[in-house]
């Protein structure tokens, strides 16, 4: 027999004429109808909790697939193998420590048996019987009872040492006659047990191959330091307060220590305030704070508001040799997998994934913070299906290997750099619009949820765009009011909307803030990466506000912790990263690696397919480097004044132009083959000394110069059909 369910009222009636919801009400479902709920979890069942399966793995997780029974065999045949060498190296000096405690255990049996061997146990009686004896010498019955006694205790005396001898004797007979492998055994069956009898608290026979333990921590520890932080109350008298619960540890976990804990309730304390307080919790466990890192453990991984993952490092884990980036030895790269990043305080990998992200990076200068934002870029370089627009602020050395694949390239902050940033920013709107037209035009079947993807990248010709910019406080600092009013709306716009597109901004600056880069600009970047900074107030300036009374503090860091800084990926979630290493040789080969896939795949586009310094080194082709250097600074003009010219000239290689003049430009560029058609230019109405492009161009072999045609078209913008063709989408 089932029971009856009457239909729910609705807006005040049992049977309504009109219902003001905007859904039909369900029909009536018998309960045993409900094929997906079993008749255990049915409400009313008294039996339910005591039935129900345990939610929780049979096996540990090191023994629930066959992949981790073998690594941990694997590791533990390694182990094995590693001690077998440490203490095989060692057998001298333990032999030779094995024959001092054998000494000092013989010592000590002897010692030990002494009292046995001289019947110490009858010497009392007989010293008092002969004090007796002395004092009444006239006592003929304790005279004879002293006799007696006497004589028993030498009796006993020469039986016990002839025993001995007789054993020592019958041993070394033995010992003596005995072949070679049973005097090893009998040797050794007689040290071992001395040397056991030796051994000391101070004097073990192994070495031990753990180092001394360089920071210690017990749960007493923890609470101390929690409590003199603050964060636990003291308690009356004798009675030490409140304690914090470990759910696990704490325990050795890899250089460090670790530590699950929950605060004790009604101390009105969570996890945030331990955060907040990790410096004083570093202070009060004797370390620096760098070694200390604490997070809040989510309920998604069994935790609560007032539950705290710690882990304390021996040292500082984020100095030593850098780890070299895994994208130097890889041959391609897709952006839509997640980057290899570097890693964090225990060793673990960080990637980070870019598609339909924004990035910002900042720090103080020669803090590894470009090198940082390259390795992001450089993952674009090895996959052809990416296009590249970078601008450097500061114009030096840094990204001017990106002239072999980017398709437009800004360098410097000068106003003829101001001019190209703004035309390449607007260009980037214009193909933002241009693919959202695209996009909108697509049927649902290719293009589900109006965004890019991998299919419509190939299929309509719509590489991913890297919008990288470094320096960017240069730019505004350079630009009038409404020329910067305008650049930073066409960015925030970019990192906005682009991501749906298929645009990755990737922003960089120094101390960010109100006047060298907008609050509304940093406050829509999804990603933040920070290197060391002065303060909190700089490091939440990068971070985002509050962030360093979460935890995520750059200003932590110190001098030596180059290209280590506070990765920020949500509202709650951040990681201290050392990041991989990435030079500018590396980078440069990994540009030049880029060029080759984009010119195999036809995807070599813009500004690259004109350099011809970049064509000259595909080529093999050497041309002299002031003529490349030259070159390249002058991409965004066609003539300079030389004054200008060596001011750029060193700012890209100081070491080298530091000390050029006008005289020794004019005669290193005559010497690499310039021809100068004129020695006056005039720019901006003023008429100096100075070169052309074109005489500097004419240098360069002519099948260079027609390999290396610039293209300076625009994308088109017309709207797309509701069917578009599979063929090429844009003319970039």
């Amino acid at each position: 027999m089932t029971d009856t369910l009457f239909p729910p009222v609705l807006n005040g009636h049992a049977d309504p004429q009109v219902s003001l919801l905007k859904f039909v009400p369900e029909p009536v479902v018998d309960v045993d109808e409900r094929l997906d709920v079993e008749a255990v979890d049915r409400p009313g069942n008294p039996l339910a909790d005591w039935l129900t399966v345990p939610d929780a793995p049979i096996l540990p997780a090191w023994a629930r697939s066959v992949a981790s029974l073998r690594a941990n065999t694997v590791a533990l045949g390694r182990l094995c193998l590693w001690h077998a060498r440490y203490h095989a190296l060692r057998v001298p000096k333990y032999a030779f420590r094995m024959a001092w405690l054998a000494t000092k255990g013989l010592w000590r049996a002897v010692r030990g048996l002494w009292p046995t061997l001289t019947a110490h146990d009858q010497t009392a009686p007989v010293k008092a019987l002969r004090a007796q004896t002395k004092a009444k010498p006239e006592d003929v019955e304790t005279a004879a009872r002293y006799a007696l006694a006497h004589r028993q205790r030498t009796v006993t005396r020469r039986w016990r040492w002839g025993a001995a001898a007789t054993a020592v004797a019958a041993t070394a007979v033995g010992w003596w006659l005995a072949p070679l492998p049973v005097q090893a055994g009998m040797v050794a069956a007689v040290t071992l047990p001395l040397a056991y009898l030796g051994r000391g608290d101070d004097v073990q026979l192994l070495d031990n191959p753990t180092p001394p333990l360089r920071v210690d921590m017990s749960a007493q520890q923890l609470n101390d330091a929690l409590r003199a932080a603050g964060l636990l109350k003291a308690g009356k008298g004798d009675d030490d307060g409140p304690r914090v619960t470990c759910v696990m540890g704490p325990v050795r976990d890899g250089n460090g220590w670790a530590v699950i804990f929950d605060l004790p309730k009604g101390g009105g304390k969570t996890a945030a305030d331990v955060l907040a307080k990790r410096t004083a919790i570093a202070a009060e466990l004797g370390v620096d704070e760098i070694q200390v890192i604490a997070s809040r453990v989510r309920a998604a991984a069994g935790g609560n508001a007032g539950r705290v993952s710690m882990w304390v490092a021996d040292d500082d884990p984020y100095l030593g040799t850098p780890n070299p980036s895994p994208l130097v030895k890889a041959e391609t790269f897709s952006v839509w997998d997640p980057i290899p990043f570097g890693q964090d305080a225990r060793g673990n990998r960080i990637t980070v994934p870019v598609m339909w992200q924004s990035l910002f990076f900042g720090g103080l200068p020669r803090r590894g913070k470009t090198f940082t934002q390259r390795l992001l870029t450089a993952a674009g370089l090895l996959d052809p299906f990416v296009r590249h627009y970078v601008a450097d602020g500061k114009g030096g050395a840094d990204w001017m290997p990106m002239k072999a694949v980017a398709h437009r390239l800004v360098m410097g902050a000068e106003d003829d750099a101001v001019e190209a940033l703004k035309a390449m920013l607007k260009e980037l709107l214009a193909e933002m619009e241009r693919r959202f037209v695209l996009l909108r035009g697509l049927p649902v079947s290719v293009c589900p949820e109006g965004k890019l993807t991998p299919s419509i990248v190939e299929r309509y010709n719509l590489p991913v765009i890297f919008v990288t910019i470094d320096e960017l406080q240069e730019y505004f600092t350079a630009m009038e009011k409404d020329d910067r009013e305008q650049v930073i709306n066409d960015l925030c716009r970019i990192a906005r909307r682009g991501p749906a597109a298929g645009f990755i901004s990737n922003y960089a600056s120094q101390r960010p803030d109100a006047e060298s880069v907008p609050t509304k600009l940093r406050e829509i970047i999804t990603l933040r990466y920070s290197t060391q900074v002065v303060d909190q107030t700089s490091s939440d300036m990068v971070l985002g506000k509050g962030k360093a009374a979460q935890g995520a503090d750059a200003s932590v860091l110190s001098e030596e912790h180059k290209g280590t800084g506070v990765l920020v990926t949500g509202p709650a979630s951040f990681v201290t990263v050392r990041a991989d290493f990435l030079d500018g040789p590396a980078f440069s080969e990994l540009c030049q690696r880029g060029r080759a896939l984009r010119v195999k795949h036809n995807q070599l586009t813009g500004d690259a397919v004109g350099d011809v310094t970049a064509a000259a080194d595909q080529a093999g082709f050497s041309i002299a480097p002031v003529l490349s250097d030259c070159l390249d600074v002058m991409r965004h003009t066609d003539r300079m004044h030389t004054v200008d010219l060596l001011d750029r000239l060193v700012n890209v290689d100081e070491d080298r132009y530091g000390d050029w003049d006008a005289e020794r430009l004019a005669a290193e560029l005559d010497a690499a083959g310039v021809d100068r058609t004129t020695r006056q230019v005039k720019v901006s109405g003023v008429n100096r000394a100075g070169y052309r492009r074109a005489d500097l161009e004419a240098a360069v072999p002519a099948e260079l110069l027609l390999s290396a045609r610039r293209v300076e078209g625009t994308p088109a913008t017309e709207p797309a059909t509701d069917t578009p063709s599979s063929g090429n989408a844009e003319s970039a």
